[in-house]
This record gives structure tokens, sequence and C-alpha cells, in this order.
């Protein structure tokens, strides 16, 4: 047989291979509330999210689990959803920024801490930065500026210096907590005399 009869050089196939989509039932708590949706096998949590459910505080970022703007809270741990297929949220506690609201539609203390430390800019990564600080926060464990910048490493903000973000994540545990915050922790803010060193 000659090489021109079969394998790269071969004749071709005239059929085209097809793939149909396969689903499955899912069923998980989101924010709340027992739901069961047929999903794409190969579908992210977070298309699951925004698009089954209109959940778009799920932000569609890197889409590799390196900036942390998808975050979600799995059975109260934090995940990048961008990289969590749906499918394995069978049977998960799923809780997004718009569950972290409070029943009367008023803010949580951490959603509270950042309004107050004007610790948003564009927003667009501001849900994951909420969903990460509300783990931290239920750990009841006091952290200074230092601890908290490694916590919330995996989240990246493209706007600000990410210290007043920081600042709002201490205030909020510190609130939730009832901690005093520890003089030797504050973060250096600048002093109006030496702004001008800043502003050029």
């Amino acid at each position: 047989m000659h090489n021109s009869e079969y394998g790269p050089f071969g004749k071709k196939e005239e059929e085209a291979l097809h793939f149909e989509p396969q689903y499955k039932l899912v069923k998980c708590r989101i924010n709340g509330v027992n739901v069961a949706k047929m999903v794409d096998m190969r579908a992210s949590l977070t298309d699951f999210l925004r698009n089954e459910f209109s959940l778009t505080s799920v932000k569609k970022g890197c889409e590799v689990g390196e900036c942390g703007a998808c975050s979600v809270l799995i059975d109260g741990e934090t995940f990048n959803s961008c990289i969590y297929l749906a499918i394995w949220a069978e049977g998960k506690d799923i809780w997004t920024t718009e569950g972290i609201t409070l029943k009367d539609g008023s803010l949580s203390i951490v959603q509270q801490a950042f309004v107050d430390e004007a610790a948003v800019q564009c927003g667009f990564c501001t849900p994951g930065f909420i969903v990460r600080a509300t783990e931290v926060i239920s750990r009841g464990k006091y952290y200074t500026i230092e601890e908290l910048r490694k916590e919330l490493a995996n989240n990246m903000c493209r706007c600000t210096g990410y210290e007043n973000i920081l600042i709002a994540v201490q205030k909020a545990n510190n609130i939730e907590n009832g901690f005093e915050l520890k003089e030797e922790h504050k973060v250096n803010r600048i002093s109006e005399e030496n702004k001008k060193d800043y502003m050029g």
C-alpha cells in the first residue's frame, strides 16, 4: 500500500465530524435559593451564573483564573468561577455579591466599608474583592494591612494602588468582629502638606 492511499496523504472522508452539546441537570443553592437547571457540560460557572441567573457581578476578566474578577463563594471558600465547570456546582452552596447584600436591600458591612473608604474606581474588580473579603472576615481573625495584602493577592485591580481596598477590608473586619485598630497597623496616608510631592 502506498503512502498516498492512507494516513495524512490519503483520500479524505467526505463526512465531517459533528459534536452535539451535552447537557446535564445541575441542582445547587445560589444566594440562598435552591435551583435546578440544565447546563452545557462544557460551560463555566461564570457563564452559568451570568447567562442563566443574570448574576452579572460575576465578571469575565482574564478567564484563566488569574484576576479574581469572577470570584464566588462555594461552600464558604473563594473560587475563580471562570475555571470552575458549572457541572461541578452540583450540591454546592454558591454566593455572589448580589447575595451578600442584606435582605432589605441595604449594603453589607464590607460593601459599606468600600463606599466609605472610596475603595472603588471603575468598579470592575470590586465584586470579586468583596466576595474574597467576605470569606476573610468570616474567619473572625484580626488582620494587619500586610496580612490582608497577602489574603487579597489573587484579586487584581488595574485602577487603584490597593491601599483604599485594604483599608476598607480591615475596617469591615474590625467592625464585624469587634476588633480595635492598632495604631501600628494603620496605613500611612499621604498628609495634606506632602501631597504636593506626589501631585507634581
